[in-house]
């Protein structure tokens, strides 16, 4: 049975910071696991893919090319059902629109001095797209991360997603062409990151690895950050719902269930003023358990980080939330908007009675790849931004460089670095 915290008594802050601190989802040695795969592909390439992929996903590949005759894209997306076709299509479209209104503008301008600066912005060669496979197929993952790449302009986006004993569901293989993969792999695990990241067979290193996975994947992505970019270490699913006594229980007991059913380390908060509407929701939760075909998980991440809080006012439950800094916060009152200026950390808000959570993870738009582990306090959700870079640009001209160098020249010589004096003091005419 999940927790309950009262934020009005004395012991809340240690108990609670306590409770936040418990880990989730850890996996004993998966750095060095992650450390000799890394290795064994950077030596063996796709001879080492090849092996892992046949290992654990029971699927032979070409060592060269990474594919399988029993894995064709087109021919799986032929499959997807005609309705479900058309609800990609759907969000396909919505999550454009969105991120096409992030696009940053070129700009520049020249100052007091007469030094023109300015800055530019250009898109990523390459990004690599990782789509968990597993429990459940994800098509809003292959959206959510490769349509916004190809809005930003990225030439070359690359999917990887495991296909165990050659099985993808169609509808991610819909969703990968809707969005414009220009090529899948059916490769997943630490030695997709890896061939990512150091190329393996026909598979050329890009420039970015964006998507969720498993511990095995975020611990990847962890190790080659730096010979690649990555978006984010992705932790267990997190929702925060801060309700009032306008909430519907049962709605808000879904929306809890909507993030425990992930896996048996999601967490799933309720912050509320009203001990009735706990209780109602507790209820509720109990009763809906039932009949989820996915309880087995949904119940464990539930029993073991699921969590109440009372708090006397909503602006003390704001102050909760921004403490947590949870991946995803509803706020299920009467006038969301009046509270939405108190919060400062969360991954995606979500504002009154009928805007659940389940809402951002396909369809509104935004995106749903978003920071976890309490990472909203200093990182933001997947966007345009992630597959475009901002070169600054300058020019001096004989004034601007007359009215700068002199402050140029002192500094450099403080720093003690006289090749950055002379080729200032070159261009005066100076020794």
């Amino acid at each position: 049975m999940a927790r309950t915290f009262d934020a009005r008594k004395a012991s809340f802050e240690s108990e609670f910071s306590a409770f936040l601190a418990e880990p989730r989802g850890a996996v004993e040695d998966v750095a060095e696991t992650v450390r000799s795969v890394i290795e064994d592909v950077q030596n063996n390439g796709g001879e080492a893919v090849a092996r892992y992929t046949a290992k654990f996903d029971e699927l032979v590949l070409d060592p060269t090319t990474l594919q399988s005759d029993n894995v064709d894209l087109h021919r799986l997306a032929h499959a997807c059902p005609e309705d479900l076709k058309a609800a990609v299509d759907f969000a396909a479209g919505r999550i454009a629109a969105y991120h096409e209104k992030q696009r940053p503008d070129d700009h520049q301008f020249t100052d007091d001095a007469g030094v023109q600066l300015g800055w530019r912005w250009t898109a990523l060669d390459s990004v690599g797209v990782y789509v968990p496979g597993g429990l459940a197929s994800y098509p809003s993952s292959v959206l959510m991360n490769a349509v916004p790449a190809k809005i930003a302009g990225v030439e070359r986006v690359v999917m990887v997603a495991p296909a165990p004993k050659g099985q993808l569901a169609p509808a991610v293989a819909y969703a990968a062409l809707k969005a414009g993969v220009d090529e899948y792999y059916p490769i997943g695990g630490a030695q997709a990151v890896a061939g990512l990241a150091f190329g393996a067979g026909r598979l050329k290193p890009v420039d970015k690895i964006v998507g969720p996975g498993n511990a095995y994947v975020a611990e990847a992505k962890r190790q080659v950050f730096g010979k690649v970019g990555i978006d984010t270490i992705a932790g267990p699913s997190e929702i925060l719902v801060i309700a009032d006594d306008t909430a519907n229980p049962a709605w808000i007991a879904a929306d809890l269930l909507s993030q425990s059913e992930h896996d048996a380390s999601s967490q799933s908060i309720l912050i509320t003023t009203n001990e009735a509407v706990a209780k109602s929701v507790e209820e509720a939760v109990e009763s809906q358990l039932k009949s989820l075909s996915t309880e087995a998980r949904a119940r464990i991440a539930w029993d073991t980080h699921g969590a109440f809080i009372i708090t006397n006012t909503l602006d003390e439950a704001a102050d909760v939330a921004n403490e947590i800094a949870a991946e995803h916060l509803e706020l299920a009152i009467a006038n969301p908007e009046a509270l939405l200026p108190k919060i400062k950390h969360a991954g995606a808000v979500f504002l009154g009675h009928h805007t659940p959570e389940a809402l951002g993870d396909y369809v509104t738009g935004s995106n749903h790849v978003l920071p976890t582990s309490r990472a909203a306090r200093f990182s933001s959700g997947l966007g345009l931004y992630d597959f475009l870079k901002r070169m600054s640009v300058q020019k001096a001209g004989p004034k601007g460089f007359a009215a700068l160098a002199p402050a140029a020249l002192r500094l450099a010589e403080a720093e003690g670095l006289p090749a950055h004096a002379r080729s200032v003091s070159i261009r005066t005419n100076e020794s």
